[in-house]
Order: C-alpha cells, then structure tokens, then sequence
C-alpha cells in the first residue's frame, strides 16, 4: 500500500528534499559565516527581511511565470538562479550582496515549493491526498534539519558548504527534469484582500502579523544569538533546529485542543507560554546549552504551532468556497510580519545585546495575547459543530498558498461557518 502511494510520487518528494536540504544548509550558513566575517546584527537581520520580500514576492509570481513558460522550465529557472545566489554569496562577502542574494533566493524557492506542491496535488488522488501530505511535510522538515545539522560536518568558514548547497540545489531540479509524468494544472493564485481577510477574523490577521514578526525574526537571527551565548556549532545548529522539531510535534496536541475548546482561548495559552519562553531567554535564566535547548524547545513548540492554530479558526470564520483564498492570504500576512521582525530584531540586537532578539519576540507574543483578549469580548466563540477541522502544515517559512491547495484539495477544501 505504501508503495503505490509513494511510487508515483517519489521523484517529486526527492526533489522537495534535495531544495528542503539545500534550503536548510543556506539558511543556517550565512548567519553562521556572517558571524564569522564580524558582520552586525542588523545586516544579517536584513537578510532574513530579504527573504521574507522574495518569498512573499514569489508566491505572488509564480502563477504568472509558470503560465508563461510551463512548470519544468519555471523550476529550472528557480533551482538555477537559487543555486547562483549562493555562489555570488560566497564570492561576495559583504551583507550589501548577500541581502539582495537572499531576497532573489526567496522568491527561487517559493517558486520551486510552489511547483512541486502543484504536481505531487496533481498526482495525489483523493484517497491518497492526506498520507502523501502528510509524508510530504515530514519529508520537508527532515530535509530542512538535515541541512543544518550538516554544518557540523566541516568549517563553516571555508567554501566547501556553499558549494554543497549550490550543487544540491542543482540536483532538485533532476527528478522534475526526467519525470514524464504529465503537468499538473495551473498554480494556486492568491491575491492579497486585506479589508476582505480582517472581516472574516479580525483576530488571525493581527496574530498572523505577529507570528510573522516573532518566527521571521527567530528564524533569521537564531544562528547570531546562539554564537553570542558562545555555544559551539553543533550546539548552534541544535538551536535552529530544535525549535523546528518541537514546533512540528507540537501541532498534533494543540490541533485537538483546539478542536474541542474555542481556539482564541487554545492561541491565548500557547501565545502566554511562548512569552514566558521569551522571558527566560532576555532576563538571563537560561544558563548551559541544556537549558538553553530546551528553553529552545518551549519556544519552539508555541511559537511555531500558533500557525495552523490561527488558519483554523480563520477558517471556521471563512465563507463557502472562500477557505483557500483565507488561507493563501494569512500567507502573505504572515509573510509581511517576517519582513519587518528580522530587521527589527537585528537593529535592537546591534544596539542593545543578542537578548533583544527575545524582546522583538516577547512583544509580538504580547500583543497577540492582549489583541486576543479584546477579541473575545467582541465575538462569540464558534460551535463545535461549525468548527472545520484542524489541518497540521508545514512551518509558514516553507509554506505557501498552494500548500493550502494541496492539503485541503480543490474538491475538499474546508468550509466553515462563523459571524
């Protein structure tokens, strides 16, 4: 059973988890080496701010490029120009050719997200839909741990990890290259409603905003604040990707919580926890690598859960037929918080300590929480019998509006109900 379910899809996960590899190795490498080249907090925050506007930019693009020119060449093109970002980053070290490398980089990789995510949808039949989602996520977040934990393998101060990443980079677009299976429909596109997403739920476009803010800025400058505690690289990279692994486990015991509770009550709590998490972090209880990660683990499993927690009541609030483009729109909210926290979070490092990438975090968290708190006394919770079901997804840093096509399933797609 496995294997027919896997079999015509496998040389599509293989390419997710050579971009997944590649993507995770990059991301970790440069803060690292940034690190290493005495650059500030505040230019490496800006490389997470410009991959936040290539990605938001890429899943706003790549529908229209793939019309244009089909889904091999558009990955291709994505896998290609990717792996030219990280070569142009090794000839180049300086933060003012590493920030417009990120940002081009961004928008390859949603891209190539966007195109996989498209064919295996295409290739997933509707009994099989969920297990290959469900494979695909656990693929991608091991690809991405894999890729950082990779960097414990050698020096980050040379050139060999920049052109590994290069080359695998490269090596994902192979499976899609030699498929001969045929091309799936049109990509998912989602245009940006603002006034049209805060009538539905007021509550998930201002906590999205926030996640964006805290994640994006966790994500970015996590590498800067570990190497500044005087952790060593392998404890730099279990920094990085613990949060990641807590956070993907996290999302099963707080989808059933929310399930049965008002989820604005399930996000409360997890967003108080994630502050308390923040809170050890800046006033310096955390002392040794254990207790930092698991400190790391805690913030990890709050904040990286809040996600699907937020685009499941936003779809219990969202309209027949309009659940794809909610969803798709959190996306880009949430994008545009990961553009403002890494800079945020940079600058207030580069000013006042590495602990203040905690306080950037700790007040998105904050804000959540009191925004929520009003919103309660403003709506009444949905009935459990309107409630869509909570749908576990990959990390929003690798997610994009045709993920939420692809768990849900144009024909399937939830549909809930709410005022």
């Amino acid at each position: 059973m496995l294997f027919r379910t896997l079999g015509p899809v496998a040389a599509l996960l293989l390419g997710s988890a050579f971009l997944l590899f590649a993507g995770g190795m990059n991301g970790l490498l440069l803060p690292i080496r940034g690190e290493i080249e005495g650059f500030t907090a505040a230019s490496l925050g800006m490389l997470g701010t410009g991959w936040a506007i290539g990605y938001v930019a890429g899943c706003l693009g790549t529908p229209v490029l793939v019309a244009r020119v089909g889904h091999v060449r558009a990955f291709g093109v994505m896998c290609a120009l990717a792996a030219i970002t990280v070569l142009a980053s090794l000839l180049f070290l300086t933060p003012w050719v590493w920030t417009p490398m990120r940002a081009i980089s961004g928008f390859c990789f949603a891209g190539a997200a966007m195109i996989v995510e498209s064919w295996l949808s295409e290739r997933a039949g509707r009994e099989s839909r969920g297990r290959i989602f469900g494979i695909y996520t656990m693929v991608n977040l091991g690809a991405t741990t894999l890729g950082q934990l990779a960097l414990t393998l050698g020096d980050p101060s040379g050139h060999v990890f920049f052109v590994v990443a290069a080359m695998i980079y490269c090596l994902a677009l192979v499976p899609t290259a030699v498929s001969a299976s045929q091309l799936p429909a049109p990509l998912t596109s989602v245009a940006l409603d603002l006034p049209a997403l805060w009538r539905n739920s007021p509550i998930a476009v201002f906590s999205v905003l926030m996640v964006g803010i805290s994640n994006g800025a966790f994500g970015a400058l996590s590498a800067v604040y570990a190497a500044r505690q005087g952790l060593t690289l392998a404890d730099v990279a279990l920094f990085a990707s613990v949060p990641l692994l807590a956070g993907a486990l996290a999302q099963a015991p707080v989808g059933i919580l929310s399930d049965r509770l008002d989820r604005r009550l399930v996000l409360i709590g997890t967003a108080l926890l994630c502050a308390c998490a923040d809170l050890l972090f800046v006033i310096g209880l955390v002392d040794g690598t254990l207790a930092i990660l698991l400190a790391a683990g805690v913030f990890g499993a709050t904040a990286f859960s809040m996600y699907p927690l937020i685009a499941a009541h936003a779809n219990d609030h969202a309209s027949e037929g309009t659940a794809l483009q909610v969803s798709g729109g959190l996306l880009l909210v949430f994008g545009i918080g990961s553009i403002f926290g890494p800079s945020a979070a940079g600058f207030a490092m580069t000013a006042y300590g590495a602990q203040s990438l905690f306080v950037v975090t700790g007040a998105a968290h904050v804000l959540l929480v009191l925004f929520a708190l009003f919103r309660l006394r403003a709506r009444a919770a949905v009935a459990h019998d309107d409630k869509t079901a909570f749908r576990p997804i990959p990390l929003p840093r690798a997610a994009t509006p045709q993920t939420a096509a692809f768990a849900a399933g144009e024909a399937d797609a939830p549909q809930g109900q709410g005022g």
